[in-house]
């Protein structure tokens, strides 16, 4: 699978049929050539960016992947996952990229299970050129609508932190973003973005790589701030990061790593490398959710919106309904629990996990699986080499969230009856 993101000017003519191709920021003449985030610099400009070409070229790649995600099926091929994509994505410094190509290959390898193949070539749309206006905030904190962003948050803001909010638009979430960002003081600075990636054809529904646009839009946000060195925090509980395969046919991608730390390691080290000056910081990197309710700095705030928060996988298929049995769900009922159940007013499709695990696609039953063999071979045998990727004193800590995690999901499974 070919995939080329160019800017209108470098889009060859006439374009090589086996190639999907992208127009960054403008349409193209043919139908078949599909667009990112039309007419986006008009509105970066207006907002006064001018971000450097380092921080741009970032912006580029990161959009440029989630094209290539999107438009790149599973299912055609050779095992129903594993996709091989060659991404060629025009830059405007192409060759701070080359050196570093084999390490981006493995970092997006960890992110989607692909086989990642990079080409950076010139000609890249050019940063826009706004009439930079520093703002007053320290720091750049990602905003989902989701429960841990909300305490993230929340808890900047309890530390006197003056963060940028930025949030990727969608359909509801983005009212909630708009409200928490301006409840937590930010809402003047919330910077809300679409990658408004748009083709002709199926879409892959997976969307492995869906974080990459976060990031990308959180760096372009961190060009605002006065600073040697920007903080950029992301807000995620460490069982939900490490995200452990509750069942063995679960390894690797099937299960999501939008945030797993090896993953976030190496992006860190890439920003580094092509000189953009964020710290990528992960604070509950070794919280379960419970934790992070039980912690929050403002207890009064969070149990006004805790419950208005979105935690689910599974949300549009139920009509912006959490579903009440995906991972995410039982992971969020589970915390509600670990913190304070009554305080847990949330709409869920199932409210009980009774009989679910009767099926064998279902998550529940997963879950089972997981916290019995937890319990029954202990948490070492459960994990196997799933923390071969950090360090002998950071592996111990990881090992000890994930474990504990086990216990606040097999609290909410013996209340419904599954275990």
């Amino acid at each position: 699978m070919k995939v080329l993101c160019s800017s209108l000017d470098s889009l060859p003519n006439p374009l090589p049929p086996e190639i999907i191709a992208f127009t960054f920021f403008e349409s193209g003449n043919s139908p078949n050539v599909g667009r990112i985030a039309h007419g986006w610099p008009v509105e970066l400009r207006r907002a006064k960016y001018a971000p450097s070409t380092n921080i741009w070229d970032f912006v580029l790649f990161s959009l440029a992947v989630c094209a290539a995600d999107l438009a790149c099926l599973r299912r055609g091929s050779a095992d129903g996952w594993t996709r091989k994509i060659e991404l060629s994505v025009t830059l405007n410094e192409p060759a701070k990229w080359l050196s570093h190509t084999e390490s981006i290959q493995g970092m997006l390898r960890i992110l989607t299970g692909d086989f990642w193949i990079m080409k950076f070539l010139p000609g890249g749309p050019i940063p826009p050129q706004g009439t930079r206006e520093l703002c007053d905030r320290d720091c750049v904190s990602l905003l989902s609508g989701g429960l841990d962003s909300l305490i993230g948050g929340i808890d900047l803001h309890s530390q006197n932190r003056a963060p940028i909010f930025v949030s990727q638009l969608a359909h509801e979430d983005s009212a909630r973003q708009r409200t928490y960002a301006t409840e937590l003081g930010g809402g003047e600075w919330h910077q809300q973005w679409s990658h408004k990636i748009g083709f002709n054809g199926p879409h892959e529904p997976s969307t492995r790589a869906r974080s990459m646009a976060f990031y990308g839009f959180a760096v372009l946000a961190s060009s605002l701030i006065q600073s040697t060195e920007v903080d950029i925090f992301v807000p995620e509980n460490g069982f939900i990061s490490l995200n452990p395969p509750l069942l063995p046919g679960r390894m690797a991608s099937l299960s999501t790593r939008t945030t797993h730390p090896l993953f976030m390691s190496m992006l860190q080290n890439l920003l580094t490398a092509i000189g953009i000056n964020v710290r990528l910081q992960m604070p509950y990197r070794f919280k379960t959710k419970g934790e992070m309710l039980k912690e929050c700095g403002n207890q009064t705030l969070l149990s006004k919106y805790a419950s208005d928060s979105t935690s689910c996988g599974r949300f549009r298929t139920y009509n912006r309904t959490h579903c009440g049995r995906c991972v995410p769900c039982m992971i969020r009922k589970a915390a509600f629990m670990h913190w304070d159940a009554a305080a847990d007013t949330t709409t869920y499709k199932f409210k009980s996990l009774t009989n679910a695990a009767k099926s064998a696609a279902d998550d529940p039953m997963a879950a089972a699986c997981a916290v019995l063999a937890s319990q029954s071979k202990g948490i070492d045998s459960f994990l196997g080499a799933t923390l071969s990727f950090a360090d002998s004193q950071e592996r111990s800590k990881y090992r000890d969230v994930a474990e504990r995690g086990l216990v606040e999901l097999g609290e909410l499974l013996k209340r419904d009856g599954v275990l």
